[in-house]
């Protein structure tokens, strides 16, 4: 079998010479929209609106008891903080039912601070700030420091730098 020319092999590898593809761009140019013709403008559907009367009522719910205005606010904000917060934070690592003894197995104190609040399930912890945390941790104590400012003051003593609640309360306590 006789080979072909190089040009005759060249053309029917590359499958069009320089020539077509010329023609082939002059053409699409020319295909182009005419500039006379408007684009359509796709606006997003609106749900039509349905008369007031033709609206269907929900149906009424019986039983249960009735809460107050501030008792449903408070509970909407509750779930709208918990939404965004899931939202910032990706996907939880932990199910809102696990409870806390085994997540903080390792983590004593942590584990007195869940008993002193009465909480068992990372859900009940979730519904305090850290503030209010720290007042209920707190509060004991202050109330310890406080008797026993009042027993060194009616003993006339008082603890370093406390001589003026020590007057004070002594003076309160004589009247």
């Amino acid at each position: 079998m006789a080979k072909k020319p190089a040009a005759a092999r060249k053309r029917t590898t590359s499958g069009k010479t320089g020539a077509t593809r010329k023609v082939r761009k002059a053409a699409s140019k020319n295909a182009a929209r005419p500039k006379s013709v408007k684009r359509k403008i796709i606006r997003p559907k609106v749900a039509a609106k349905r008369p007031a009367n033709a609206r269907k009522s929900a149906p009424k719910k019986t039983g249960g008891p009735k809460r107050t205005l501030a008792e449903r606010q408070t509970s909407a904000k509750r779930a709208r903080k918990l939404v965004t917060n899931a939202r910032l934070l990706g996907r939880p690592r932990l199910p809102a039912d696990a409870r806390l003894d085994f997540v903080f197995q390792r983590d004593y104190q942590a584990r007195e601070v869940f008993a002193f609040l009465g909480v068992q399930t990372i859900r009940e912890l979730e519904e305090f700030s850290p503030d209010e945390i720290i007042r209920r941790l707190t509060g004991p104590m202050v109330q310890t420091v406080e008797r026993i400012r009042k027993a060194l003051a009616l003993s006339n003593r008082s603890l370093l730098k406390d001589r003026d609640f020590a007057l004070k309360f002594k003076g309160r306590a004589s009247r």
